[in-house]
């Protein structure tokens, strides 16, 4: 028998009519979605307040650093001052074995008293002894002639022989000679003279020698040159000391400084004068004020860095030497400045700034100039203005996308 029967649609024409509406529903909400753009957070360019700051780690530090050393060697018997204590300025630091160089004063002494004994005997006694010897050899001068002037006569007459005569003659001779001598004695220990001069050029070599022998008998006693704080100490009673080395060093009583390595990238914010606020990391809770008193004028090629230095007016009692300090350095601050995150901005550190500025529902790339920069927010000083809405740099979109902007 022959199939007379119709194939059933695939369809009913109600099943049809309600995919066509749900197609159109899809396309519908499609170009809507579309014509309304793809959802991104945005950052709002907004008016404000802004601090910029330098930020580094830093070491308290003294001006200047005394080291304390011995010029000669000795053994050491007494140290006075511990570390960490407060001196005064010539305050004994520590003692070396001085009897070597008490017994080199005090022969000093005696040879000193020794050489003025003899200056003086040379003024007291030696000159008076050579004037009455030159009296006495000019009388005998005077009579040896007389006597030699008679015997001549009388030898003219007959009277005496020629041997006689040259006995006269030998006699005058010797009292002249005696009569130079004598003179030569006066003159030598006249003010001036050879024998004064040689003893007054011994008192003062006995002067200088004693001198000498003082000034290594203070070195066996060491003191503090000026008031400050013992730092280290390096030696103990006992030890011996050698001449150059370093047994004590002292900082000197006055104005504490910190010390740091800033980023050379950050050169261009710092300025001698410029206020700063620091604390000790032992004391994270305490800030003091301090000043930038130096700018190295060379850059560490090696760290990339240049040191500073700040001088503190007025440092806590708790600061010690070489405590590890967190210093904040204000460069710049802006009252009233519109600011945007620092994530919103491409190219932030070149000459060319730019951000992806969100208008009439599609990104328009605009470049702007920047001002102060602070902690994660950027001044905007040409550009944009406040209110406008900006996507973050990390989402890369190009520009003429077409988005919805919701505020993050």
């Amino acid at each position: 028998m022959p199939n007379t029967s119709q194939p059933s649609p695939r369809f009913s024409l109600g099943t049809q009519r309600l995919i066509f509406i749900l197609l159109l529903a899809v396309i519908t909400i499609g170009v809507f979605l579309f014509m309304r753009g793809e959802a991104v957070n945005v950052v709002i360019a907004e008016r404000g307040e802004l601090r910029q700051a330098v930020v580094a780690s830093g070491r308290v530090r003294t001006p200047q650093r005394i080291e304390i050393a011995a010029q000669i060697s000795g053994k050491v018997t007494a140290v006075e001052a511990r570390e960490g204590a407060a001196v005064s300025a010539d305050q004994v630091l520590l003692r070396l074995d001085e009897a070597e160089w008490q017994a080199n004063a005090a022969q000093s002494r005696a040879s000193l008293a020794q050489s003025e004994a003899r200056l003086r005997q040379i003024s007291e006694l030696g000159l008076p002894v050579a004037e009455q010897n030159l009296l006495q050899a000019e009388a005998n001068t005077l009579q040896a002639q007389r006597h030699f002037d008679r015997v001549g006569q009388l030898v003219a007459k007959g009277f005496y022989s020629s041997a006689q005569l040259d006995d006269a003659k030998r006699a005058r001779d010797v009292a002249e000679s005696q009569l130079r001598s004598a003179q030569l004695q006066r003159s030598s220990n006249r003010p001036g003279g050879s024998d004064a001069l040689v003893a007054r050029s011994s008192v003062e070599q006995a002067k200088a020698a004693l001198l000498s022998a003082e000034s290594r008998l203070a070195y066996a006693t060491l003191r503090a040159p000026v008031a400050g704080v013992v730092l280290t100490r390096n030696i103990e009673p006992g030890d011996t000391a050698q001449p150059g080395k370093v047994l004590m060093v002292l900082a000197p009583t006055g104005e504490t400084e910190l010390t740091a390595q800033v980023d050379e990238k950050n050169l261009a914010l710092l300025s001698l004068g410029q206020l700063a606020f620091a604390s000790a990391d032992a004391y994270p809770g305490e800030r003091f004020k301090a000043e930038i008193s130096y700018i190295a004028p060379s850059v560490d090629a090696q760290r990339g860095s240049v040191e500073i230095r700040l001088r503190v007016p007025q440092a806590p009692a708790y600061l010690k030497h070489e405590m590890t300090v967190s210093i904040d350095i204000e460069t710049a601050r802006r009252s009233d400045a519109l600011l945007v995150a620092a994530d919103a901005v491409n190219d932030a550190s070149s000459a060319q700034p730019w951000v992806m500025l969100v208008r009439d529902g599609k990104t328009q790339r605009q470049t702007v100039r920047l001002g102060v920069r602070g902690a994660g927010r950027l001044e905007i000083l040409d550009g944009l203005a406040a209110g406008d809405a900006l996507v973050p740099a990390a989402l890369k979109l190009p520009e003429g996308r077409r988005v919805r902007t919701v505020n993050r």
